[in-house]
């Protein structure tokens, strides 16, 4: 989270629960309303750009997906959000972009906060963009940050004529929008993955060559997909159990079909962050084992000079009478002692194996 974030919230504080106040990063100049509107027979785009509202109140009783990206302009979020009768407590969380995941079931509404991945592999970072949905009747209606999504695959499968989201009412679409996003967290989970492979050939090969600080990028955003991941369990297991009329019972298993993904992710990035501690154990396992081999080899280079250092310590003293001194040979019977205490010591060494 950004300095600037955090500022942001300090100033959030005192304020009247309810209050809209935005925390986060204006990623757009200006918001935009996009709407998809069908039923069996056909299929309606529109992008709004003004007095969409009262467009809104014109729509049939057809499956109605409401797309806002920006949500800096409080004004206008609050006058979408007010035209559907969207608790105050709501809005507020809308635009707080640092809100963890969550569900919350109102009366007539469905109101779930969730985040949007992307793997910068340049950076090693995850990146995040927060997107609220609400299910109301045959209205869904998506908050996002900015422009781009990973909900390509359903606005073609409601192009298709044959599609099952043609059929099924707009608790499917629901469905099937945290379904893209759940599949897009594969694609993040597969990156990750050949991220931690790399690392862990890098550590095989030289452990000198791996960037320790982005290793621990790695498992920084490892820790941080885990806290906003686990409450999507959460949230793919109440809608499962179907406890709110919004959805009906022929979506049920599509919804316990999202969950036994969920759990798979969930399971994925907990095998991932065991790898990562493994990974650690293992770079701190070679590189121990290193600096015990300096240390053997700088103690046997020691164990290897301790008696020559004796021996020219004793002659090296200036005493008179040393008759070793005096031996015209003393000088070569010297080294060849020398030597042979080296040759005997590395031989010992071999023997032993600690050559």
């Amino acid at each position: 989270m950004s300095k600037k974030n955090k500022l942001k919230k300090s100033n959030k504080a005192g304020l009247a629960p309810g209050t809209l106040y935005f925390i986060g990063e204006k990623k757009v100049e200006d918001i935009s309303v996009a709407l998809i509107n069908y039923n069996l027979e056909k299929t309606d785009t529109h992008n709004l750009k003004s007095n969409y509202l009262e467009q809104i109140e014109t729509l049939s009783s057809n499956v109605n997906w409401l797309n806002i990206d920006g949500l800096h302009n409080l004004d206008e979020i609050k006058k979408i959000c007010e035209s559907f009768n969207i608790h105050n407590l709501a809005m507020e969380d809308i635009v707080n972009t640092t809100h963890r995941p969550k569900i919350e079931f109102f009366d007539d509404y469905i109101f779930i906060i969730t985040k949007m991945y992307s793997y910068n592999q340049k950076e090693g970072v995850i990146q995040s963009e927060q997107v609220s949905l609400i299910l109301k009747d045959n209205f869904v209606l998506t908050f996002q940050e900015e422009h781009g999504d990973v909900f390509n695959p359903t606005r073609e499968r409601i192009k298709s004529e044959k599609s099952r989201i043609r059929k099924l009412g707009a608790d499917y679409l629901l469905y099937s929008l945290l379904d893209n996003l759940v599949d897009s967290y594969y694609q993040l989970l597969e990156d990750i993955d050949n991220n931690i492979d790399n690392f862990e050939q890098s550590i095989i090969k030289d452990s000198n060559s791996i960037s320790l600080t982005d290793f621990f990028t790695l498992k920084k955003s490892l820790l941080f997909l885990r806290k906003s991941v686990w409450p999507l369990r959460d949230i793919s297991s109440q809608l499962a159990r179907g406890e709110h009329d919004q959805i009906s019972n022929s979506t049920l298993p599509y919804m316990k079909d999202l969950y036994d993904h969920v759990i798979q992710v969930v399971d994925s990035v907990e095998v991932f962050r065991d790898l990562t501690n493994g990974i650690t154990e293992m770079y701190l396992s070679i590189t121990n084992n290193k600096m015990n081999e300096i240390m053997k080899l700088l103690t046997i280079c020691t164990s290897i000079f301790i008696p020559l250092t004796f021996i020219v310590g004793v002659y090296g003293m200036n005493f008179e009478y040393m008759p070793e001194l005096k031996w015209k040979s003393s000088y070569f019977f010297l080294w060849g002692l020398m030597f042979f205490i080296t040759i005997s010591l590395i031989v010992f060494f071999k023997k032993k194996k600690w050559l």
